[in-house]
């Protein structure tokens, strides 16, 4: 797949972005959805490992100042890595998938999507997340899910736990991460480019939940790019 010259114009005009690089662009969505949490706290703490192996971070959010301010004050990511659009245009010049389309406004579309109605894979990333997850690493380090299910690994209501974390963080100040519902169901991209503008990777989420091909492990596209590695990269 070709890399589309809508996000080529769009890193030629970031400082640091350009060509004769290993870049990782990710286009996330509203900084309140659930995605763009999930994927800047995964992220946050590998930053400095993509650093080292020459490759340029930056994550384009759908949002304003206020909100990026707050995302980052949260997640961990640094907001010197985070460009922002005030609306889903780039997104839609990249062909992303604009969430299920209802009657009625973006609301009732996001409802659905959230049953897994135009939404694929969404109602399995929840499940998991109540039920655990032998081959994703542990994300909270306490005693009570050490003495419910073990350690070393994701255990049962532990990933669950980290989205009521973050839903409750989103929910309470919904206005300062979506300062319009116009956008509320778009989906994001990821995409992984090459010094010559090539594209190495690249994934378009097709559904809530649904920003990595692996939700196990997100990051673990980004392995053959590491030389030497064989980083367990966070779970989402």
């Amino acid at each position: 797949m070709k890399t589309p010259e809508a996000l080529l114009e769009r890193l030629r005009a970031t400082t640091g972005m350009e060509a004769g690089q290993r870049r990782l662009v990710v286009l996330m969505t509203q900084l309140g959805d659930f995605d763009s949490l999930e994927y800047a706290q995964a992220l946050a703490p590998v930053l400095p490992k993509l650093e080292e192996a020459g490759i340029r971070t930056l994550a384009i959010a759908i949002g304003d100042e206020k909100g990026a301010e707050r995302f980052c004050s949260f997640t961990g990511f640094p907001q010197a890595n985070l460009a922002l659009e005030p609306e889903a245009a780039l997104h839609r010049h990249l062909g992303l998938y604009q969430g299920f389309q209802a009657p009625g406004g973006p609301w009732p579309g996001l409802l659905l999507m959230c049953a897994g109605i135009g939404s694929p894979g969404t109602l399995a990333e929840v499940l998991r997340g109540y039920s655990g997850d032998r081959s994703a690493p542990q994300r909270i380090n306490s005693p009570l899910f050490r003495l419910a299910g073990g350690e070393g690994f994701q255990r049962p209501f532990e990933l669950a736990t980290v989205r009521l974390r973050n839903m409750t963080e989103v929910l309470s100040n919904w206005r300062t991460y979506v300062p319009t519902d116009d956008y509320i169901t778009q989906r994001g991209g990821t995409y992984l480019l090459d010094a010559d503008d090539s594209l190495l990777y690249c994934h378009q989420d097709r559904g809530m939940l649904g920003f990595s091909a692996t939700m196990n492990k997100p990051l673990s596209f980004l392995e053959p790019f590491l030389p030497g590695s064989n980083a367990a990269f966070p779970s989402a």
